[in-house]
C-alpha cells in the first residue's frame, strides 16, 4: 500500500483532513436543507396548484443537487484515500500531487500536470 504525500507534513495533513471533514459536512447538510435526504430522494409539497412550477422547481433544485452531490463524493473519496493512505497520489500518473495543490484544493484527484492535459 502506498503512503500520503510523503512531502506532506502530518500537521499539515491533520488541517486538510479537518477541512475535508468541514465540507463533507457542510455539503450534506446542504443537500438536506434542499430536501435530499440519505435516500437521494427530494421530496416537494404536493399542494403547488401549478405542476409546470413544481416541474421547474423540481430541475433547478434536481442541477444544484447533483452539483453538491458531486463535491460530497469527490470529498468522502478524498477522506478515504486519507484512510487507506493512497491520498496525495495523481489517479492519472501515480506520481504525486503537489502540497500547495492539495491545501487549495483538497479532494483533488489529479496532480497539475494531468489535470492540465485534455482527455
Amino acid at each position: 500500500m502506498r503512503q500520503y504525500h510523503s512531502g506532506m507534513p502530518e500537521a499539515t495533513r491533520s488541517v486538510v483532513r479537518a477541512q475535508l471533514e468541514e465540507e463533507r459536512n457542510r455539503l450534506r447538510a446542504k443537500l438536506g436543507e434542499m430536501g435530499f435526504g440519505d435516500n437521494g430522494a427530494l421530496a416537494f409539497d404536493g399542494g403547488f396548484a401549478d405542476s409546470s412550477q413544481v416541474t421547474a422547481e423540481r430541475s433547478e433544485i434536481e442541477a444544484v443537487a447533483a452539483s453538491l452531490s458531486d463535491t460530497l463524493h469527490e470529498t468522502e473519496d478524498a477522506l478515504a484515500k486519507m484512510d487507506d493512505g493512497t491520498y496525495g497520489h495523481c489517479e492519472s500518473c501515480n506520481g504525486e500531487i503537489g502540497e500547495a495543490r492539495l491545501e487549495a484544493m483538497p479532494s483533488a484527484r489529479f496532480c497539475i500536470r494531468c489535470a492540465s492535459t485534455p482527455r
